[in-house]
């Protein structure tokens, strides 16, 4: 059916709820409106489902999640694992726990048990959940830092990851074979209580994940000797994070954790932020505030779904705030956990791993390098550290130490297979209380470090493509940049270009070829130069072409201008392909 079909399938259909038909009534002299929701079915991508809450085929409604859970539902059958059960969790946007129980009581109606968190809880505990529970999978129902006017559904496999091959493509085609809205199963939840395959769950997994993180602690000495003069302002920005930050911060003793009133309690619309994403600067105008006023050494913000964590660090030589990028808050988690095991310890583990995203900074490399343990380089995506992890435990060979992306996302152990806002937390907490015992703060431990392994600096930049005209063309950049590959950008020259849907490396000079060792993804990744690079991909959540940026320079200042003048002349040369 073309789109107009679609649309009117659903408002005559009984089977569409009249809140939805109401809904669709409202725009039926809105042709564009009408095609943007129905001309194709919302994506079920290789972590779930992401999209604009609203009635339509290409919506997250209740519809589209019984159907990607149908479809979860049929794959879990086909691969007999039906008896292990299915954790979810959600998170504090619009219509998350409506989407919440209508995937439970579909996988009920299937014969599979839903383990559902009693209320809003954090992405990294879920994945906590699924090892835990012996569940053969999980869904978290989050839209992670988008605007308010999203939601999403993530699967997780029984590993704790979210899925990866073969089972991410298996639950695609299943999601894509249920073509009848109206043939998905459901069941009353009252009955599905009283058969056991609805089954609430909360204060048990909250303690044990809790516990979990709180046997990471390096120097608990350190925080004990500070913990009446650290001063710590967080916001959870509306979601999910408020009450297991503030918690594990007091189980370990910080005394003085200010927490910005207005983003405190679960809020779906975010009233106080556009966009309650932590890499936005423009989220921190109420805890800088309370910063200034409270003096405090660091300023934290987890995003809605709690698994990213941004900071801003305290600069004692002028009183003024630091704004710390994922890159930059990542590393100095990684050095310090490396190196301050290695000081407690004597040694690391030989096997030892520290592992990032390709678009993650170089100075993850050059800190592996400077303490002799294995840099591990995987696709942009959590999971694919988690699968590394699971590698390791299959084979006994490699030591987890550290795992971390740029976009602000890291995990200080194996207890969970996602990033973990909470723990990171935890450790940049303590790290701010140790290098206080120093007479430092976290400032001039970033300061150290920069003089230790060089001047590294990162940038994003991102084009923003909307709809179906969006799309075509994210797709002629990618294109457009494979058929004609730059030789030089922004004053670098070309040493080497990466295709990882081709799976190849190409060199610039000698055309000669070398595998990336990677599973294939649209992403073009450019050697440069200086120890510069940039990497173009299409964002897997938002309509957008990313473009990674970095570069290493001989000051703070100069790398600054030079990653912004890299990133000025990427982006002048895609848009005269758009």
């Amino acid at each position: 059916m073309n789109y107009k079909e679609t649309y009117q399938e659903w408002i005559t259909n009984p089977y569409f709820d009249e809140e939805v038909k109401a809904e669709l009534r409202g725009i039926a002299e809105d042709e564009k409106e009408k095609e943007e929701r129905f001309y194709t079915e919302l994506e079920f991508g290789t972590a779930g489902l992401r999209g604009i809450i609203g009635a339509g085929t290409n919506r997250m409604n209740v519809y589209t999640v019984r159907k990607a859970t149908q479809g979860l539902a049929n794959y879990i059958k086909k691969v007999n694992a039906s008896d292990k059960g299915v954790a979810i969790a959600y998170d504090s946007r619009r219509m998350s726990p409506e989407f919440a129980d209508e995937a439970a009581l579909c996988l009920a109606a299937n014969g599979i048990k839903a383990y559902v968190f009693e209320s809003l809880r954090p992405t990294p505990e879920l994945s906590y959940a699924v090892r835990k529970l012996n569940c053969t999978a999980g869904i978290n129902i989050t839209a992670s830092h988008n605007p308010a006017e999203y939601n999403g559904y993530k699967v997780y496999w029984e590993d704790g990851a979210q899925i990866t091959p073969p089972h991410d493509t298996g639950i695609m085609e299943e999601v894509k074979a249920v073509t009848d809205y109206a043939s998905v199963l459901t069941m009353e939840k009252e009955k599905a209580l009283e058969e056991g395959l609805y089954v609430v769950i909360g204060e048990e997994i909250d303690r044990s994940y809790m516990e979990e993180i709180k046997k990471l602690v390096i120097h608990q000495e350190a925080i004990d000797a500070v913990k009446d003069e650290l001063k710590i302002v967080y916001t959870p920005l509306h979601g999910t994070g408020n009450i297991p930050v503030r918690a594990i911060l007091k189980d370990l003793g910080f005394q003085h954790v200010f927490v910005v009133k207005e983003q405190e309690l679960p809020d779906g619309d975010f009233p106080t932020v556009g966009y309650p994403n932590p890499e936005a600067p423009e989220a921190y105008e109420l805890a800088l505030a309370l910063a200034k006023k409270e003096d405090a050494d660091l300023v934290l913000a987890t995003d809605p779904d709690a698994d990213r964590l941004g900071v801003y660090v305290k600069d004692q030589t002028n009183g003024g705030y630091h704004m710390l990028t994922g890159n930059m808050s990542g590393c100095l988690i990684a050095d310090y956990i490396i190196g301050q095991t290695k000081a407690v310890k004597g040694s690391l583990p030989k096997d030892g791993a520290y592992i990032r995203s390709i678009v993650t900074t170089n100075m993850a490399d050059a800190i592996a390098n400077y303490y002799g343990v294995e840099l591990i380089e995987v696709l942009t995506g959590f999971k694919f550290i988690g699968q590394q992890i699971l590698e390791f435990e299959r084979t006994g060979k490699g030591t987890y130490l550290f795992g971390m992306e740029e976009s602000y996302g890291c995990l200080p152990g194996t207890y969970a297979r996602d990033k973990d806002a909470v723990a990171a937390t935890m450790f940049l907490c303590e790290a701010a209380a140790f290098y206080k015992t120093q007479g430092k703060t976290l400032w001039d431990a970033m300061s150290d470090l920069y003089e230790r392994y060089g001047y590294y600096q990162d940038h994003v930049e991102s084009i923003t493509l909307k709809g179906m005209e969006g799309l075509e063309k994210i797709k002629n950049i990618l294109s457009s940049l494979r058929k004609d590959p730059p030789a030089v950008i922004g004053g670098y020259d070309a040493l080497a270009i990466r295709d990882y849907s081709e799976g190849i490396i190409t060199d610039a000079k000698t055309k000669e070829t070398r595998p990336t060792g990677l599973p294939k993804s649209n992403v073009l990744y450019y050697e440069l130069t200086d120890d510069a690079w940039v990497c173009v991909r299409p964002s897997g959540t938002e309509p957008k072409v990313k473009f990674y940026i970095g570069v290493k320079g001989s000051s703070i200042q100069e790398s600054e201008e030079q990653v912004k003048a890299l990133g000025a002349a990427m982006l002048e040369m895609v848009e005269k392909l758009i």
